[in-house]
């Protein structure tokens, strides 16, 4: 079930990163230019890392003990990969605070499950 979870978000993520435009900012403020800000920006995009961190946690929790390797790298690369076209993508903008919000998302939910480990074994 949570396989199917984490492929459903895959999904989600692809489309709304890829989507010229806010959908959500379109859903809540009837505007496609407007983005919804969950909490205010610190040294990353909060929204961005908040997003990554979930996507990562349950990414994870299917595929941390058989293919570690695999999920991190794609985790990671999909954070960068997502971020970068929108150098292309109409109304979208690349902007490196977005890449390391990704990012730390990613590192964070990789150190909770490294620090997990690590408790389980004492």
């Amino acid at each position: 079930m949570i396989k199917l979870i984490f492929h459903i978000f895959n999904i989600i993520f692809i489309f709304l990163y890829l989507y010229p435009g806010s959908i959500l900012g379109y859903l809540i403020y009837d505007d496609y230019s407007k983005q919804p800000q969950i909490t205010a920006d610190f040294l990353v995009s909060s929204n961005h890392l908040y997003a990554f961190l979930l996507l990562s946690v349950i990414g994870l929790l299917n595929y941390f003990k058989t293919k570690r390797n695999f999920i991190t790298i794609y985790l990671f690369a999909i954070s960068i990969f997502l971020e970068v076209f929108h150098f292309v993508i109409p109304n979208r903008g690349f902007q490196f605070s977005d890449l390391f919000g990704n990012m730390l998302g990613v590192l964070l939910s990789l150190l909770i499950f490294n620090l997990a480990k690590y408790w389980r074994k004492k």
